[in-house]
């Protein structure tokens, strides 16, 4: 292994990490990177490899969240609080939220896995989901003065915001994008929104990434273990510093701009399609 080889773990990392919990879909940018990258990169050169490494780096972007908001777990499952009630009320709130994605996911993973993985139906994701951004956009202008705080949130709120979470089984919807754009437009300012989303995100993938890994672990031979560790602290990396920046830039410039990032991707996976 070289220094060509670290570099590709690098950039792969970053694509991950940048990607992931931004509302501009991680897997439209991975089918981009995919064959240029991975697949035909020699360390990964099986599919069965280039999958496990998908696994390492997206857990190392879970870490990155669990840290930023560490307090916030540790304040959630804090025994002997002052604040018992509440934060029972906290956890049963996410506890709704995550209701109707698992057992979706569930339900038609393997339809999912079999029929949607495609550049079509990611290109269509993309397109939607922009749409949707744009609309949370639209009704927070409108209703700007009313939006509820992340301590506010409610059961009906954090309910259907689990439903729009379904959204994000169409691969190029985004997990993030569908969320923060449902929680705003079921009247959540943009901060709050985000905040319950990321926090909410952690349980289903890390317990996903950490299942898959398990299954996978055969495939972390001596030959690839720099590969990997050298991916997942770019990705850890890249995610703490893109998560970080995105809750600033989110209060300041919403979600228009990377609703038209969105459409451009869009548009490059389908010269890409034509092209093939």
């Amino acid at each position: 292994m070289d220094i060509r080889d670290l570099f590709v773990a690098i950039i792969l990392g970053f694509i991950e990490g940048l990607t992931e919990f931004l509302p501009v879909s991680s897997t439209g940018h991975m089918i981009i990177f995919d064959d240029i990258l991975l697949q035909s990169h020699v360390v990964l050169a099986s599919t069965e490899l280039a999958n496990t490494f998908k696994v390492v780096i997206q857990f190392a972007s879970v870490l990155a969240v669990v840290l930023i908001f560490w307090e916030r777990f540790l304040w959630l499952f804090k025994r002997n609080s002052n604040k018992a009630n509440d934060r029972s009320l906290s956890m049963l709130h996410f506890a709704i939220a995550l209701f109707p994605a698992v057992i979706l996911g569930l339900l038609f993973e393997s339809f999912i896995d079999r029929y949607l993985f495609r550049v079509e139906t990611v290109i269509i994701g993309l397109f939607l989901g922009a749409i949707l951004m744009l609309a949370a956009d639209r009704f927070a202008e409108e209703n700007n003065q009313a939006l509820t705080a992340y301590d506010d949130i409610s059961y009906r709120q954090a309910f259907f915001i689990g439903l729009y979470q379904c959204l994000a089984l169409w691969p190029g919807f985004s997990r993030s994008g569908a969320t923060i754009s449902g929680g705003v437009m079921l009247g959540l300012n943009y901060r709050a929104a985000a905040d319950f989303t990321f926090m909410m995100a952690v349980p289903i993938m890390f317990g996903a990434s950490g299942l898959s890994l398990y299954k996978k672990w055969s495939f972390m031979t001596g030959e690839v273990v720099p590969f990997f560790m050298v991916g997942f602290i770019s990705a850890f990396f890249f995610a703490f510093i893109s998560i970080r920046f995105f809750l600033v830039l989110i209060e300041k410039v919403k979600l228009k701009p990377f609703a038209l990032y969105r459409i451009v991707v869009a548009i490059i996976l389908t010269i890409i399609l034509f092209l093939n």
